[in-house]
């Protein structure tokens, strides 16, 4: 998995890849994104499906990530590392990240 770091740096680019896909919705889904996408500052229903989708996606790798520092963590307690270290590491961790 890509640290975050290098994620957010390639989300920022402009000249991404795109790839085109079939998605099947409700067409009464499809009105709603259209009449809500200009007040919500979106060109358009698909820049908008984009968006939700990549809040979602950012939502579960965040997830994903913290799951790991719970089974970091748990391991390094099991091996007697001590809470205040293990927090410090992490404090530290996270503002090398940021």
């Amino acid at each position: 998995m890509k640290a975050a770091r290098e994620r957010m740096r390639e989300r920022l680019r402009k000249d991404r890849p795109m790839t085109v896909i079939s998605l099947r919705m409700p067409e009464d889904v499809i009105e709603e994104l259209k009449e809500i996408a200009p007040s919500l500052g979106f060109s358009g229903y698909q820049p908008l499906i984009r968006a939700y989708i990549g809040q979602g996606l950012r939502k579960d790798q965040a997830r994903m990530e913290n799951s790991q520092v719970q089974v970091l963590t748990e391991s390094l307690r099991k091996h007697g590392i001590a809470d205040q270290i293990i927090s410090a590491a992490i404090a530290e961790a996270q503002l090398k990240s940021a």
